[in-house]
């Protein structure tokens, strides 16, 4: 692998000129030699296109037409994608400084690894600061039985490891990620890098806090444990231990991620400035 591997980031955006400036910038700004960006937006009418426009010439591909919701429009980015290794950014989340150079580096100096995901922090609509998120290393167990902890934006791979188990599930329209990983995660180690990577937006108006979203996550969700669980598979029509399986995952989470810091994580001081200066730039 090259001192710098070919990174792919793909955006999925519809109507979020909100924040979407600030994602692209906070890709572009990371000034990566190997970065391939792809945009791809579901016919927006707020603005999208004209910012995605503004950024056309440091775009390897965008597209503004209607598609089928996100799990479509990634597929589509990543159909485009010829990097070395991949991952996608909502186009309400950010990507925080040097986080493609420690991505591209890790790589390089562990090819046994083919997933990674590294920590987040937790920001509002304005960008403020709601908490750090440091994670515990991948357990599948927890992963499965409890929930998905991996933060999305800060999580890249290979993509011969996403095209080894055929992408992204179409039909998923709020676990993809969750199905994605738990696909990976039967075919490779996904490892961990304690390195803040990326910032994850929490606001009323995001889709899954509509209660028809949420219960549509906890079908997907029930679907990818059921698929990756002899265990939960066992437990269907058992309430007592398919209870006993969570409180189990909980407790191995509590423990697990104690010890990782995870409750105690305090945001790095040196990305406080840059968070006041870019996060809550809502052009």
């Amino acid at each position: 692998m090259s001192t710098h591997p070919t990174i792919s980031i793909v955006t999925c955006s519809y109507q979020q000129a909100r924040f979407l400036d600030a994602t692209m910038r906070s890709v572009l700004a990371q000034q990566y030699p190997a970065l391939e960006y792809i945009v791809v937006d579901g016919g927006s009418d707020d603005g999208s296109k004209a910012i995605i426009e503004r950024h056309a010439g440091e775009l390897a591909w965008w597209v503004s037409e209607p598609d089928r919701g996100q799990t479509d429009a990634l597929t589509k980015g990543f159909a485009r994608a010829h990097g070395e290794i991949c991952g996608w950014l909502c186009s309400d989340d950010l990507l925080l400084p040097q986080a493609l150079h420690r991505i591209g580096a890790y790589f390089r100096d562990h090819p046994e690894v083919d997933v990674v995901f590294g920590d987040a922090l937790w920001i509002d609509a304005s960008g403020a600061l709601i908490k750090p998120k440091r994670e515990m290393p991948f357990n599948r167990f927890v992963f499965l039985h409890g929930y998905n902890y991996v933060p999305q934006p800060s999580t890249f791979w290979r993509r011969s490891l996403y095209e080894q188990v055929g992408g992204l599930t179409p039909g998923f329209d709020i676990a993809m990620d969750n199905d994605l990983w738990e696909k990976f995660s039967r075919h490779s180690r996904i490892a961990h890098m304690p390195a803040y990577l990326s910032c994850m937006r929490y606001y009323l108006e995001q889709k899954t806090t509509a209660p028809h979203m949420r219960q549509r996550g906890h079908q997907e969700g029930t679907s990818v444990m059921l698929r990756g669980s002899q265990l939960a598979r066992a437990c269907v029509g058992r309430p007592l231990l398919g209870s006993a399986l969570r409180v189990a995952a909980r407790a191995t989470r509590v423990v697990q991620k104690a010890a990782a810091g995870g409750y105690t994580a305090r945001a790095p001081n040196e990305l406080l400035p840059w968070l006041k200066a870019h996060a809550t730039d809502e052009r």
